[in-house]
């Protein structure tokens, strides 16, 4: 965007280019059983890392959509969603990423389904595992959501009701 300012008398017009911060929007799925968290191995530039089922959010896709729809590519598990656990952000190089951590529960794999691209293996890791390999994590958020939920269910604190996201598609005329 272009803005032409004009200074008193001198009627100056200089212009300057505003960049606007738009981190990369992204959804986890944070999903636990029997004291163990869902995972992906995935390759990336920096080698084979951890992270919980997770990626970018698509265009025309919500929240959501795009939680159960990473989930099930990359564990082959389909995700049934239970709430909002948080929102993350973290800077990365020149950008940062915002992350909708979602919790919920799968049924087991369905048999036959190929993980996306670069994902090597969906498993299970207990918390005190998942804390002991920091260095293999893909980014801070994974350890941050494990800590996050487990502090959560210690307390007895709800997960942010689904019914707080709204998807408003363009035609609706809502910003």
């Amino acid at each position: 965007m272009r803005v032409a300012l004009r200074f008193g008398i001198h009627q100056q017009e200089t212009d300057l280019t505003i960049q606007r911060f738009k981190p990369a929007v992204t959804v986890a799925a944070i999903v636990e059983r029997d004291g163990r968290f869902l995972l992906v191995e995935e390759e990336t530039a920096e080698g084979l890392r951890w992270n919980q089922p997770a990626g970018h959010l698509e265009p025309d896709e919500s929240l959501l959509q795009a939680v159960v729809r990473e989930t099930l590519e990359e564990t082959a598990h389909e995700l049934t969603t239970l709430g909002l656990l948080g929102v993350y952000l973290t800077p990365a190089g020149d950008g940062a990423y915002l992350r909708f951590a979602f919790v919920g529960t799968v049924g087991q794999a369905m048999a036959g389904r190929s993980l996306d691209a670069g994902i090597q293996r969906a498993f299970w890791a207990g918390a005190d595992e998942i804390r002991a390999r920091q260095d293999l994590h893909r980014s801070p958020a994974v350890m941050r959501c494990v800590d996050d939920y487990l502090a959560a269910r210690e307390q007895g604190r709800a997960w942010l009701p689904l019914e707080s996201l709204a998807y408003l598609p363009e035609h609706g005329g809502a910003r």
